[in-house]
């Protein structure tokens, strides 16, 4: 982080003091250990983002990096990859990482290999485009001779439901050319994220001021409004592809007002209300609350989710924040992914519909992202590994939390150790914290 986006990152804590804390780092590494010194349950390891780097050096401009420019982007990763990361990452459908070209994360990409990192990505269309996004994760595999993973793979949009044998065949074809593509998933039908899901890449440029600005300009909120109402491949409109208001649900806000009044509602519900259009209603929302509002959009099927779990190089991803059903956490909806993804697993599509055998379900859960993500001593009961261990009740596990009320806990899990220290006692937190960062395969250890 540089002066500027630790600005950047202060003033829009200050939309939300609730969630105010120091920026005590600089580095991805200081980051990681800050977090272990303040005491953590969990062990913590995380990828470099290709837009953190891209912000770092361009800002929120919609342009290319000059060669100078992407020379320092590549010594930002290199500096990361020593610093443990476990490879780069990007989230292509949201700016301002959108506006990165292929070659700009195979350049970002190559820099990870050297140091047997891997790509991970949320491509740039899980939707309409989904074919050209799968094509550009493998080609940047390729080229960069990285490992690569699709986070949260999924097929947004009724009308995109039956692309996963042609995707699933992609990805076939790609390992069987000597490549590794794998994927995870999360076990449900709706997705979160924001409203700037539902608006173009040019109205956000420049960070959240210019992108209010924008909206409410006359001339670039009719030109956005009307982007909003056009099917196209050229940017992921998420609205769009819910194909109803009414499966748009409102969930996060900063500003109390809105809080109080439109959590939990439907995006089509608060526009009747503020006698709007949805799409102007969206644009008025992000301008009043100063965020992206956190949103959930209700966008797969049931029988795709199956589908997916049911293949061998799919593992678990909760795609959500580490919460408690206490606090500052209780004022804001979440995802019920956030409390019960691996639970709903476990209880729902092992135990219950039998999708996959328990054992394979742990293998998945364990083993194959520790091995994917090249982490040492871990994923396996074995001599001489790490002693992380989940000890649950196969007969009883079930997740409990639900867009409505989704602030409860998992049943179930019984006992939790990690690094060999109990943090998890007959369904009690012990307030251990003996979570550790965990360091990719390039750390150097100074």
């Amino acid at each position: 982080m540089n002066d500027r986006m630790k600005r950047d990152e202060a003033d829009m804590m200050k939309h939300d003091p609730d969630w105010e804390y120091k920026i005590d780092w600089t580095t991805l590494g200081e980051y990681l250990e800050s977090l272990e010194r303040k005491g953590i349950s969990p062990n913590v390891a995380s990828f470099v983002g290709a837009g953190t780097v891209r912000v770092h050096e361009l800002g929120y401009a919609n342009r290319a990096p000059s060669a100078e420019e992407l020379e320092r982007m590549k010594e930002l990763v290199k500096q990361a990859m020593e610093e443990g990361a476990l490879g780069v990452t990007t989230a292509l459908i949201y700016a301002p990482a959108n506006y990165a070209t292929t070659e700009e994360l195979i350049e970002l990409s190559k820099v990870a290999s050297t140091y047997s990192g891997m790509y991970i990505a949320h491509m740039r269309s899980e939707g309409n485009a989904i074919f050209e996004a799968v094509d550009e994760t493998i080609r940047i595999a390729r080229e960069a001779n990285v490992p690569a993973e699709i986070y949260h793979l999924k097929f947004s949009g009724n009308s995109n439901w039956n692309k996963i044998d042609s995707v699933t065949q992609m990805i076939d074809n790609a390992n069987k050319d000597g490549l590794h593509i794998t994927a995870n998933m999360y076990t449900y039908t709706a997705g979160a994220t924001g409203l700037d899901a539902a608006m173009p890449p040019w109205l956000q440029e420049g960070g959240m001021n210019e992108w209010i600005k924008r909206m409410k300009d006359p001339v670039s909120r009719k030109r956005a409004l009307q982007e909003m109402r056009t099917p196209t491949n050229k940017w992921e409109n998420l609205m769009l592809l819910a194909g109803d208001f009414d499966k748009v649900l409102l969930l996060g806000f900063t500003n109390d007002s809105l809080r109080k009044n439109y959590t939990g509602k439907t995006l089509g519900q608060v526009a009747k209300l503020y006698g709007k259009s949805p799409e102007e209603t969206a644009m008025d929302l992000v301008a009043t609350d100063s965020t992206r509002v956190g949103t959930a959009y209700f966008l797969m099927t049931e029988e795709n989710v199956k589908r997916q779990i049911a293949l061998p190089y799919v593992s678990f991803g909760s795609d959500a924040e580490s919460s408690t059903a206490a606090g500052n956490f209780l004022k804001t909806p979440t995802h019920p992914r956030t409390y019960g993804n691996f639970s709903r697993l476990l209880g729902k599509y092992v135990r219950d519909e039998k999708v996959i055998p328990l054992e394979e379900a742990i293998r998945r859960l364990t083993s194959l992202p520790a091995t994917n993500l090249k982490i040492k001593k871990r994923g396996l009961l074995t001599l001489g590994y790490f002693a992380d261990l989940a000890i649950f009740d196969p007969a009883t596990i079930e997740d409990h939390s639900t867009f409505e009320n989704p602030h409860h806990y998992s049943t179930g899990m019984v006992h939790v150790f990690v690094n060999g220290t109990q943090v998890f006692n007959n369904g009690e937190h012990t307030n251990a914290h003996p979570g550790r960062v965990v360091r990719g395969p390039g750390w150097k250890q100074k």
